[in-house]
């Protein structure tokens, strides 16, 4: 890789360039993000994992670019075009957009009036008008009139020498820059409505005419309008005024004040209505669905974390309810490892006798599988189905939780189920996986495609390859984060762990159920396929309970073990010794195990993780109830305050389950006493909050909430502007699929005095 590519980087990202160096080096011999971050932080200077990966991903931009470069530099000489002024340019490029602008003029092309011209000998013409001399046009055309050539007037001539210096003008590097800089900094999005689209496209109707500068326009209202001219609903157009790009050119290439000026001034506005003004426009486009679709990833990204980890319940008895109406409540019981014991189908709301009957079940299976908690999902009759359930008189040890039941029906028909539950109907399958989500949100979220949690904005409509991309990483993260008990861990599970991926899990499924559970770390070097790199880049982040030994239950790497028994050596203890003695601990003077490999750094991690191995860094679980007797919508009153949980968090506010089936929006103005740019500055998926009821429309099943101390108070704090043009969140889960408008209720609250910042 270039020397000038590791300086490029390290000034976008303000590290110190050797950081950039070491990174780039670990990466390319196969290592990855979390295992760089964690067990390598003398070599990258403590860099985290955002920076590492942002590193990663600005040298697959610059590998790509210098990809590019070289292609276009072997067709430049296969053309024998190639100078070394052009050379030195080409190699100048520090962007795709610029190279490609140096290249488009030799760029092999179709035939173009331009070329049809040229065919016909209007070249020199072309050449005469571009220099803009004093001359008698008409004259200087007319010898180029010709049978032979096909140009049979002056005016076709000179219709065709404009053709030329259109072209000329379209393939011009430095006026494609202008242009380009003009639509980028001065473009409006104008979206107006497709006549007679008015009533099938109501859900974009704050569309309907609407103009915004594109260097502002959020990513929510750009992928919206976007979506609504998909949907032939909406007509979009993204550029600049005419005449400024005009004037623009003419500044540029008219350098007199005769009639072949005029002639080059018709050449101009024909080549930016024809070539140019199309091409920026795409340009624009794209770049602005990229910036729409890095901050959708960006906010989808920020949710995920939180939900995958979500405190877990921990390994518990647990009767599982995936709740209905007309067809009933499916129950399962799980034991302590999330293994099916039992289902069966319950209707309490379903008549009297039906309840009776539903609520016996409930207690013996109670009784007989020893059950220690009930996990019900929060979908259609969830809070009739906890009152019913509260209502039972069952032990106060049991605790009855709602569960964030969102993509579990994708999980329910997918093939991971299908394996898991041959036998099983989907209505089991959603069911167990309500459970396990209590019992360990990450380990059951891992099965499902991210993008189908629900907590994201517009991911059905960003570019499906950067989400995956960015998801993936989050997940990785977090199941590392974590660690992962690789005795009992799934396949899926075990998929995400530092350097091994779906084939090497398989494996190690394989081999445990073949060889019984693996007893020390070093075991998993017996499994098919995973050589020396996989298992140093995994190692530290499986766990074994309960092996031979005990570091093997730690985050402590296997390539340290030998330090820590010469720490343990030297204050006359054994490994076991410092783990359970924190004063033996404290006698470790750790500079003295500085080496050329080991830092402080990582020795103040192997004694944190001393201290507690094999920690679990997620929050401890508490149990959280809605508040009783508000269970629908109609139940609501302005100005009540509710206890709730983030569900989705987007760039316009966040919303709120408080157990009526719909969730409420917070706008961003109601998040905080203070003004609020970014949402997950202040609130994250899964936090539990107290709200005020601001409105509701029980019509349209709008709820708008506030998180404000005083929701109605004034605030001195002028308008941002109005940020009412919103679009679909894109989530999975149906609950959560609000239409376009989703932000309507918070325009309402525009009309409110003072009620916005």
């Amino acid at each position: 890789m270039p020397e000038n590519h590791f300086k490029t980087i390290a000034g976008e990202l303000q590290v110190n360039q050797k950081q950039v160096e070491a990174t780039v080096a670990l990466l390319d011999e196969g290592a990855t993000v979390p295992f760089i971050a964690r067990y390598r932080k003398e070599v990258t200077g403590s860099l985290d994992e955002v920076a590492i990966a942002a590193i990663r991903d600005r040298v697959e931009q610059l590998r790509e670019l210098d990809k590019r470069r070289e292609s276009i530099l072997k067709s430049l000489k296969d053309q024998e075009k190639l100078t070394p002024e052009l050379e030195a340019q080409v190699l100048a490029a520090e962007t795709m957009a610029v190279l490609e602008d140096i290249y488009l003029p030799f760029k092999p092309k179709r035939r173009t009036r331009a070329t049809i011209a040229r065919e016909k000998g209007l070249e020199p013409l072309a050449q005469r008008l571009f220099e803009q001399a004093n001359m008698d046009v008409a004259s200087e055309a007319a010898a180029f009139v010709s049978e032979e050539k096909e140009v049979k007037s002056t005016e076709e001539a000179l219709a065709g020498a404009r053709d030329i210096i259109a072209e000329w003008v379209n393939e011009n590097p430095e006026a494609r820059a202008n242009i380009r800089n003009l639509f980028e900094k001065k473009g409006v999005f104008k979206a107006r409505v497709i006549p007679g689209k008015e009533e099938e496209g109501q859900k974009y109707k704050d569309y309907f005419e609407w103009d915004e500068p594109i260097e502002k326009a959020p990513s929510h209202r750009i992928l919206a309008m976007r979506r609504g001219e998909k949907e032939m609903v909406l007509m979009l157009d993204a550029q600049p005024e005419e005449e400024a790009a005009l004037a623009i050119l003419e500044d540029q290439f008219v350098t007199g004040h005769n009639a072949a000026a005029e002639q080059v001034k018709l050449a101009i506005r024909e080549s930016y209505k024809r070539m140019l003004r199309l091409n920026m426009e795409t340009e624009v486009r794209l770049s602005s669905k990229k910036r729409a679709d890095e901050e959708a990833i960006r906010v989808f990204a920020d949710n995920l974390r939180p939900m995958l980890l979500s405190a877990p319940l921990g390994q518990k008895r647990v009767l599982a309810i995936d709740p209905g109406f007309r067809t009933g409540c499916k129950v399962v019981a799980l034991d302590e490892q999330g293994k099916l014991l039992h289902y069966e189908a319950i209707f309490p709301h379903n008549g009297a006798h039906q309840a009776t009957t539903a609520g016996q079940q409930v207690m013996v299976m109670c009784h007989k599988y020893q059950i220690e908690a009930i996990a019900i999902g929060n979908g259609t009759a969830s809070r009739e189905t906890e009152t019913f359930v509260r209502g039972l008189g069952l032990p106060n040890t049991i605790a009855i939780v709602m569960v964030n039941e969102s993509g579990a029906s994708i999980y329910s028909a997918s093939d991971v189920a299908r394996e898991e539950f041959p036998d099983q109907d989907i209505t089991v399958r959603g069911a167990v996986s309500i459970g396990r989500r209590l019992m360990d949100p990450l380990a059951e979220l891992v099965k499902l495609d991210p993008k189908s949690i629900g907590v994201g904005q517009y991911q059905h409509d960003v570019d499906q390859n950067a989400l995956k991309h960015s998801l993936d990483d989050v997940v990785m993260s977090c199941v590392n984060a974590v660690g992962v008990e690789v005795n009992t861990a799934s396949k899926q599970l075990l998929t995400y762990v530092s350097g091994l991926g779906p084939q090497l899990a398989q494996n190690i499924v394989d081999y445990r159920n073949q060889n019984g559970p693996f007893k020390t770390r070093n075991e998993l070097r017996k499994v098919a396929r995973l050589g020396d790199k996989a298992f140093e880049q995994a190692a530290g982040f499986l766990r074994i309970r309960g092996g031979k030994h005990p570091l093997d239950a730690s985050a402590v790497h296997p390539e340290r073990y030998a330090l820590v028994e010469q720490m343990a050596k030297d204050v006359n203890a054994t490994v076991e010794d410092l783990l359970k003695n924190a004063e033996l601990r404290k006698k470790i003077d750790l500079k003295k195990y500085v080496s050329d490999t080991v830092g402080l750094p990582t020795l103040q991690d192997i004694l944190s993780e001393l201290a507690k191995p094999g920690r679990d860094p997620r929050e401890s679980y508490e149990v959280f109830s809605f508040t009783e007797g508000v269970n629908e919508i109609k139940d609501l009153r302005q100005g009540m305050k509710l206890p709730g949980i983030i569900t989705n968090i987007t760039a316009f506010g966040a919303f709120v389950d408080i157990g009526v089936h719909q969730d409420g929006l917070v706008h961003v103005s109601h998040l905080s006493d203070r003004f609020v740019s970014n949402p997950h500055e202040v609130v994250k998926v899964g936090q539990k909050v107290e709200v005020t009821i601001l409105e509701v429309e029980v019509g349209r099943k709008r709820i708008a909430l506030s998180m404000k101390g005083d929701p109605q108070a004034a605030t001195s704090r002028p308008s941002r502007g109005n940020d009412r043009k919103s679009g679909n969140t894109g989530a999975g889960s149906s609950r959560r699929d609000a239409p376009v408008e989703e932000e309507d209720m918070a325009t309402k609250l525009n009309k409110l005095k003072n009620m916005f910042r």
